[in-house]
């Protein structure tokens, strides 16, 4: 035989262990047994929770008037000093121009008061006049003064008035509704729009029994979003804050949570929550066979029996019947 023949009977053999080397390591595997035991476990509980804002605010008109423009819309986020909408009272324009003619009415009457002082201080200063006659003209220029002064002034504070139409943002947030259309009337301190503030937390209202087992810093597992069943969820979440009142026989309990920004407020979405512990049977999901709906586990000694699932938990699949604590399962 040739050398080439002997090399290539060689690779064979070497391929067919190999081969076999694995598929014995694969059984081996499959063949691993596992021995159900009863262990304790923290119960949990599916419970509806809605995605509230920590804060709520309203932007409000700080003059009456007809609402001009309206800038925003529900769900629109806003920053601080952001001009929501316009409020335009259509009085302003002529009670500027009315105190314009009385401020220029102001002058002229300063003006010949100015002239009526140095007239008289002449005078006096020439001893024909008199000292009463110069301070007289003398309070008249003041008081002229005075009123051009306040008239001024006047202006000043219609002239901010109409600065104020402006509807600001009194924070950061996403405009949760618009109370008015374009158009409408509005008087001072009327809201104009409902802005959720700051941060967001899911809001869960639990039955009153589960009171005793919230508190602060405890964890819970948050579910997918629009109550879905075959997508990821937000994954774990901490309660901050468990209120110290009741309502109607509820306790309702705050959970901060990443991600929780883009959701809707008032969006509600499932949360589990521990009530407890208790005993339960688990075992790792790769053990159950489903078959024609039914779930099945394989026994060493027995064949395959039928199986009752309940939760599906990090430490495995828990079965309510079908298996008690000393059966040994082998992997399908």
């Amino acid at each position: 035989m040739s050398v080439l023949g002997i090399t290539y009977r060689r690779k064979i053999v070497l391929t067919a262990a190999l081969t076999a080397g694995c598929m014995l390591a694969a059984l081996s595997a499959r063949a691993a047994d596992f021995t159900v035991e009863s262990r304790e476990v923290v119960d949990r509980k599916m419970v509806f929770a809605t995605v509230e804002s920590v804060d709520d605010t309203q932007a409000r008109s700080r003059i009456g008037g007809t609402i001009a423009k309206l800038e925003v819309h529900d769900g629109d986020a806003v920053t601080t000093g952001q001009r929501l909408a316009l409020v335009v009272d259509p009085k302003l324009t002529p009670r500027l121009n009315a105190i314009d003619a009385r401020i220029k009415a102001a002058m002229a009457q300063r003006q010949l008061a100015e002239i009526e002082l140095k007239r008289a201080e002449d005078l006096l200063q020439k001893g024909v006049g008199t000292k009463a006659r110069a301070d007289q003209t003398r309070a008249a220029y003041e008081a002229a003064n005075n009123e051009a002064a306040a008239l001024r002034a006047e202006r000043a504070v219609v002239e901010q008035q109409g600065v104020e139409g402006a509807v600001l943002a009194p924070e950061s947030g996403r405009i949760l509704k618009t109370l008015v259309t374009t158009g409408t009337v509005v008087q001072p301190g009327e809201p104009i729009a409902e802005i959720a503030v700051g941060r967001y937390v899911l809001r869960m209202m639990l039955p009153e029994r589960h009171a005793r087992f919230l508190k602060a810093g405890e964890k819970v597992l948050i579910g997918p979003r629009g109550l879905g069943a075959g997508e990821q969820g937000l994954g774990e979440g901490e309660v901050v804050l468990v209120y110290p009142q009741l309502d109607h026989g509820r306790v309702i309990a705050d959970v901060s949570a990443q991600g929780l920004g883009d959701f809707f407020v008032g969006e509600r979405t499932r949360v589990w929550v521990a009530a407890g512990k208790r005993q339960a049977i688990l075992v790792p999901a790769e053990y159950v066979i489903y078959r024609f709906g039914v779930s099945l586990v394989r026994l060493k000694h027995g064949g395959e029996v039928v199986v009752q699932l309940g939760q599906t938990m990090p430490e495995g699949v828990e079965v309510l019947s079908g298996l008690k604590a000393g059966d040994i399962l082998v992997t399908p």
